[in-house]
């Protein structure tokens, strides 16, 4: 009893780890040279907008600019930091780390998400002041300046498209790259509306505009990142249709103690104890794991460990006990 206990774990883990390279990445591909190079270019256009922002943003006292110089600067460090994380992807497992520096990814999306709720605080506290006395600017000029970031936010946020679905990262460089190009449209009209009417309050109204725009791309990106990084069971995945579809399978007999953490904002791992019937031969329980384990990539879990028991000689863990 005690050798299909033993050999059964460290199987799963074996053909678990072979079997999600497999297919795993075929269910949620991410194009690590597209996205790098993506992000590369992103950081460098961004870098040089923000360097504009604030160099004209200085020169005319414009609090709208300097804040959005604020905002896309929170980006430019969030882009790098997503890029240092999905290079880390790549860091083989060793036996101090053995799943590599896969969670980086995970605890990148948090800290963005806390340096973005910073900046927000910052952005509001001078906006209001600014709205009690407002200063006289240049409106044509903010106008300008907006247009650009317009042109540079659309054409980075564009380079993330098509792989915004397949990692957190990617999806808040996304967010953020197309909140920026909301934001600058706004100070384009803001700048053209103070042109013309002289409504100088208008530059501290879009500040806090972007403040809000801040908050509602990054609250979600925060519960996110949160919730992986406390090993909570990542979006998409819910543990009772995971139970319902493999407790359906021919041969199961129960499905329970299962745990479901993400590995990094691309890969999630699941352990779980299998019941199977006492007279089922090693092959047969072989087999079914290998099913079992195709079924769940189709669930986004791209790595399984399983724990077998036999019906007649149940594990007396606590949770084991609850379930049976």
């Amino acid at each position: 009893m005690a050798h299909t206990h033993d050999h059964s774990h460290n199987h799963a883990h074996d053909h678990s780890h072979d079997h999600s390279h497999g297919l795993g990445h075929h269910h949620h591909p991410v194009n690590l040279k597209d996205v790098n190079q993506a992000f590369v270019i992103g950081i460098i256009l961004n870098f040089a907008f923000v360097v504009i922002e604030v160099i004209v943003g200085l020169s005319i006292h414009s609090l709208s600019l300097l804040s959005d110089a604020g905002h896309n600067l929170a980006d430019v460090a969030s882009l790098a930091m997503s890029l240092i994380a999905l290079r880390l992807l790549k860091v083989k497992a060793t036996e101090k780390f053995t799943y590599g520096y896969k969670k980086t990814t995970i605890l990148v999306a948090l800290l963005n998400a806390a340096i973005l709720l910073l900046a927000l605080g910052a952005i509001g506290y001078e906006a209001v002041y600014r709205l009690i006395d407002p200063q006289p600017l240049p409106g044509k000029t903010i106008s300008i300046v907006a247009a650009i970031g317009i042109a540079i936010n659309a054409l980075t946020a564009m380079l993330f498209f098509r792989s915004k679905d397949s990692d957190l990262n990617v999806r808040s460089a996304f967010l953020h790259l197309l909140s920026d190009a909301i934001v600058s449209a706004a100070l384009v009209i803001g700048g053209l509306v103070i042109f013309y009417t002289q409504l100088f309050w208008i530059d501290a109204a879009l500040s806090l505009l972007v403040a809000i725009i801040i908050l509602f791309s990054t609250w979600q990106l925060l519960r996110d990142s949160l919730r992986l990084s406390l090993d909570g069971v990542p979006a998409g995945i819910e543990i009772r249709k995971v139970r319902d579809t493999i407790a359906r399978m021919a041969g199961v007999k129960d499905f329970h103690h299962i745990h479901v953490w993400a590995i990094s904002t691309t890969e999630n791992a699941l352990t779980a104890h299998l019941v199977v019937d006492s007279d089922c031969t090693m092959e047969f329980v072989e087999q079914l794991k290998h099913k079992i384990k195709h079924e769940l990539l189709h669930l986004n879990i791209q790595h399984a460990t399983l724990e077998v028991e036999m019906e007649d000689a149940p594990c007396d863990e606590p949770d084991c006990r609850e379930a049976h």
